[in-house]
């Protein structure tokens, strides 16, 4: 039955609604009124099992439960035994899982195949005395009421948890309950609305609030699509209309009737739908009052959709909705709208009558694009396949008369009412309308197709959409090969990559995961092989146990990420000298492996060294964790010493395993060697502060803390030149202001460095008294100026200048004391000597 069909339209104040009848239900003999019925939205399936509260007739059906799912056609899709406990409600996510929820509070989830399509989830985090009585549904989410009147939500149903929420704190049970999703409130949270008393209480995670009304009891609630409004059905008989934020009261229809109905649910916006039972009679109420009463033999099942209601019934299933606006202008009784005249102008075209010109000079050119566009929107709303062709041909007609019409306009509607016909078709059994569908969505309408292993006709549905047909094709081998049986891998591979060879960025991993989970490693293997991602390739090798392929193609990847990913599971799950052997023979692999074990794991990197049979290079790791321990050492004394000292001697023994590394054997036993003086040094002087020093700053130390002794020792030992010791021992006694130490030093024999090292040592501690003892022995007269110069010793140090005849340095000296007139007249004395020019 078409939608243009006038006669078959019903008025509600200035809108016309219309019943379409789309299914003759193909199922078998099924009385609904007996069963807990779920169906999925935009024209989604149907689940049935039977009501456990309701008589059954003996030998009617089996004393068993069953769960049937069909397809909105009837069709029979999947039936299991059902023994898990009562159902309370079923309901579908906007990804087509069943979910069932039991009293316990116990949650089961379903494919449409009526396969789990997860692990059981329990309600209740530990044992409870409180049962399920109620809950709603909506995108991959739930709210339950429990016995106890607490309210219960489960954010997604993908990854489920329990979130309770605000306590409603009643003691009787609520008269009704309803809820108004996030998308739609202003806070972003589910809000629900549970009738109590004469009022609603509205319950979020934090508050529960109550609205103050004086309308109650409200037996039945539902909100409207656009969470705009409420209906709710009163004790006294009355439909009424508020605004979910209950500030007006939009309407309220007196139904003469105390009896609640069975069922309230919006169609579309505009109005609400009222089923009663018992009565068989479907009432619809308008935005002023106005009703269209209907009549059933059969029980309804309403279920709201975006643009309407689909009606079940045991044997139809039938569409209730607004006739689209640019329906009524076309074939509505008397209608002289622009688009009827076209239509019109088409139909006595194809007479060949002359009356088609009139009726398009009729029109206009200001009006015809609209005209045109008006008879394209009906085509796309309408059923009827033959009217479908009537609308896009006149929408043809006019457009030739039109030089700007937009030609993907035409092409759009075209191309989705060949989509819409093939999945409304009773074997596909989706009776989607032009709305549904913009709402869903193409790709949503292929993931359906796809999960019902609706393969072709996704492929076909992708093709007239200019979609990536990847995703079907992967489920279609996915699917291929959980089905394929005893067939020989070779024969499934072939069938598979002829298939998906004219894709040529299909990932074959999702694939070959699949039939690595059934078993068939072989296979997962040889479809590994046409993987062109590497990143796709190594996680399903290893967890294939494929380890050594897994390192291979990480490597032949050149992505060091991948490698670490394979390193790091080797490291976990095979013996260090299997480990050590694969990575050996890769180089980016063994590479990678010393540059993280040589930061972190130190002991890993020893072992590999060890085991590969490179001793010098185990050596170095050993000198460097010697030296690492030197950073812990901080507060702990010479406690660690000892060990590094033995570290250190294992390198020295490893070391000299090779010629080529005598000077490296040389150096660690000299560290070794020095940090077992420094270690005596410490115990015997009770002082912290020689390990890890040099030899140089040993020694100083040894000299300002009066152990000559140590200092010599050390001298000998570590054979330093003495001109370095003299140089050591001056700054070390002069630091330490032993001035008379310094003297004796000086005194002892010719010092190896000239005296200007005792006089510098002097001026750099600011002892000006002392350096002059030393600056007069000075034998280069050019180094004794200077050095009397920073005393500020002028004279002395222009005499100094003018005995070595030096004038540059005259100069010099000239230029120092610059600022300072006395000083600067005593060297142009001293210039005028030389007969140096001013």
């Amino acid at each position: 039955m078409a939608i243009s069909n006038s006669a078959e339209w019903n008025e509600l104040y200035n809108r016309f609604y219309c019943k379409l009848e789309v299914y003759t239900m193909c199922w078998p003999s099924v009385d609904i009124s007996k069963h807990v019925i779920a169906c999925a939205k935009f024209g989604g399936p149907i689940a049935t099992v039977r009501d456990s509260g309701k008589l059954l007739l003996l030998a009617a059906e089996s004393t068993r439960p069953k769960v049937n799912i069909y397809s909105a056609s009837g069709l029979a899709l999947a039936s299991f035994p059902w023994d898990k406990g009562k159902i309370v409600r079923m309901g579908w996510t906007d990804s087509e899982v069943l979910m069932c929820i039991l009293e316990g509070g116990d949650i089961y989830q379903y494919s449409i195949h009526g396969t789990e399509a997860a692990k059981p989830f329990s309600l209740w985090h530990q044992v409870s005395e409180q049962v399920v009585e109620d809950c709603c549904f909506w995108g991959h989410s739930v709210v339950i009421r429990s016995s106890t009147h607490q309210l219960y939500m489960i954010p997604d149903l993908r990854d489920p948890s329990t979130v309770q929420l605000a306590s409603p704190g009643l003691e009787d049970p609520p008269h009704s309950m309803a809820i108004i999703e996030p998308q739609f409130t202003v806070s972003g949270n589910l809000e629900v609305l549970l009738a109590v008393g004469t009022s609603v209480v509205v319950v979020d995670e934090e508050t529960a609030q109550d609205q103050k009304l004086e309308l109650g009891p409200l037996t039945r609630m539902a909100v409207s699509p656009n969470g705009n409004f409420l209906a709710c059905f009163t004790f006294d008989g009355k439909l009424r209309v508020l605004s979910t934020d209950f500030t007006k009261n939009l309407s309220e229809v007196d139904l003469h009737t105390d009896t609640p109905p069975a069922q309230l649910v919006w169609c579309g916006t505009d109005s609400v739908l009222l089923y009663w039972a018992e009565e068989g009679e479907l009432v619809m109420v308008g935005p002023y009052g106005d009703t269209i009463r209907y009549s059933y033999d059969e029980p309804l099942v309403l279920v709201p959709e975006c643009d309407g209601v689909r009606l079940l019934s045991n044997s139809l299933m039938e569409i209730l909705q607004r006739v689209p606006d640019s329906v009524v202008s076309i074939f509505g009784v008397g209608s002289t709208d622009p688009a009827a005249l076209l239509f019109e102008a088409m139909e006595h075209f194809e007479k060949r009558s002359a009356k088609a010109d009139e009726n398009i000079r009729a029109i206009g050119p200001a009006d015809l694009p609209a005209a045109v566009d008006a008879c394209i929107d009906a085509a796309g709303h309408e059923f009827d396949v033959p009217q479908q062709k009537a609308l896009l041909r006149a929408a043809a007609y006019g457009r030739a008369f039109c030089a700007k019409f937009p030609r993907d306009r035409f092409q759009e509607v075209c191309k989705v009412l060949r989509v819409l016909n093939a999945v409304r078709h009773y074997e596909t059994g989706v009776p989607l309308t032009l709305q549904q569908f913009r709402l869903l969505t193409a790709p949503v309408l292929i993931a359906r197709l796809v999960n019902a292993n609706r393969h072709l006709l996704a492929l076909e549905v992708s093709d007239w959409l200019g979609l990536s047909k990847e995703a079907v094709l992967r489920h279609w081998a996915c699917a291929k090969i959980e089905t394929s049986g005893d067939v020989a891998e070779e024969a499934i591979l072939e069938t598979i990559v002829s298939k998906l060879r004219t894709s040529a960025t299909m990932s074959y991993a999702q694939i070959a995961d699949t039939a690595h989970k059934m078993g068939r490693t072989q296979l997962a293997a040889m479809l590994l092989d046409y993987e062109p991602k590497a990143a796709e390739q190594v996680p399903l090798l290893i967890r294939m146990g494929e380890d050594e392929r897994a390192l291979a193609k990480a490597v032949d990847s050149g992505d060091t990420d991948l490698v670490y990913l394979a390193i790091f599971h080797l490291q976990k799950h095979v013996p260090e000298k299997e480990l050590f052997r694969m990575i050996q023979a890769k180089p980016l692999a063994r590479d990678l492996f010393v540059s993280w074990t040589r930061q972190n794991d130190p002991d890993a990197l020893k072992k590999y060294f060890f085991t590969t049979g490179n001793p010098a290079a185990a050596a170095e790791v050993l000198v460097k964790e010697s030296y690492q321990a030197a950073l812990e050492r901080s507060g702990r004394g010479s406690a660690l010493t000892t060990p590094r000292i033995k570290i250190l001697e294992q390198a020295i023994e490893l070391y000299s395993q090779n010629k080529e590394y005598a000077f490296h054997a040389k150096m660690a036993d000299e560290a070794a060697k020095l940090l077992k003086a420094q270690q005596e040094l410490e115990i015997s002087t009770r002082q912290d502060v020689f390990v890890d020093s040099s030899v140089s700053d040993s020694i100083r130390t040894c000299i300002a803390m009066g152990n000559h002794k140590a200092a010599q020792k050390l001298r000998v030992d570590f054979k330093v030149p003495d001109k370095r010791f003299y140089w050591l021992k001056i700054k070390a006694l002069a630091h330490a202001r032993d001035w008379d130490a310094l003297d004796k030093f000086a005194r002892e024999r010719k010092p190896p460095v000239s005296y200007a090292a005792f006089a510098e040592a002097c001026i750099e501690q600011g002892v000006n008294s002392e350096a002059i003892k030393y600056i007069g022995k000075i034998t280069d007269l050019q180094a004794r100026a200077e050095a009397f110069a920073r005393i500020g010793m002028v004279n002395e140090a222009a005499e100094a200048a003018t005995q070595a005849k030096d004038g540059e340095l005259l100069n010099r000296l000239r230029s120092t004391f610059t600022s300072n007139t006395s000083a600067a007249a005593i060297i142009d004395t001293f210039r005028d000597k030389l007969s140096l020019p001013g």
